[in-house]
């Protein structure tokens, strides 16, 4: 019978720029009796990762340019949170009413270039992602291999909306020590037809899971360890979440913006 564990660190406590990620999951994790194990799959918040880079910011320091104060206008927003947005973003893909839609530095399809203000201390702070989740998430990996010798993997996740559902999703925006896609093409089903299209995206499946014991108000929970997924995922040195960004080729809603 396949399955698998995940567990929710509680009473984690609130990053400060500086911090040592590893350690204090280490510490945290010791303290909730979960033994760090190789195989297991640790995924993170990127907003812990955030507040630990420093990558928190406050609109008092910001300075609207003439292009953020247009964009403002158009969407309602804080000019100076507008250029926040701007400073973060490649290419805008829509302005309209309370939406700021965008393909940030890193790549990502997201809104307001995932800036957020949930969980964040100071009435005008804000976090920003991480410059470089994978950078990130590989950092945490090696630290926790050097602390514990056990080889894991480590996710950075982050919640977005999705086309035509409601809702919003974990989705994975970092990645270090796992394949984030798990390919079927080529391989045969039941009746042994030929699968072309199946990549499932188990990256992605995992931070979802994780959301669940997660939460995203008061829980205070921004770490889950995933135990017993050895059989289910693909481990790796060299991995990145850029293999999940779709190419302006693929993507099937080109044009549609």
């Amino acid at each position: 019978m396949k399955s698998f564990i995940a567990v929710a660190l509680e009473n984690f406590p609130l990053i400060k720029p500086g911090d040592n990620l590893a350690e204090i999951i280490l510490e945290v994790a010791e303290k909730n009796h979960v033994k760090i194990e190789d195989g297991d799959v640790i995924v993170v918040a990127q907003k812990v990762f955030s507040k630990a880079e420093g990558r928190v910011v406050r609109l008092r320091d910001v300075v609207p340019s003439k292009e953020a104060q247009e964009i403002a206008k158009k969407t309602g927003k804080n000019p100076k949170f507008v250029e926040l947005v701007l400073k973060e973003t490649r290419k805008i893909l829509k302005v309209s009413h309370e939406i700021l839609l965008v393909e940030d530095t890193r790549g990502l399809v997201c809104i307001n270039a995932g800036i957020d203000k949930s969980n964040v201390e100071g009435e005008d702070a804000y976090a920003l992602l991480p410059e470089n989740p994978d950078a990130s998430a590989e950092k945490c990996r090696m630290e926790i291999r050097r602390l514990t010798g056990k080889n894991v993997a480590v996710i950075v996740c982050d919640t977005y909306s999705r086309p035509f559902r409601r809702g919003q999703v974990n989705f994975a925006i970092g990645v270090s020590g796992i394949k984030p896609l798990k390919d079927y093409r080529r391989k045969k089903d039941l009746f042994g037809y030929i699968l072309k299209v199946k990549n499932v995206a188990v990256a992605d499946e995992i931070t979802a899971a994780a959301e669940l014991l997660m939460g995203q108000a008061t829980e205070a929970t921004p770490v889950v360890i995933f135990k017993g997924l050895q059989n289910l995922v693909e481990y790796c040195e060299k991995s990145s979440v850029k293999e999940l960004v779709i190419t302006r080729e693929e993507d099937l809603f080109k044009g549609a913006l």
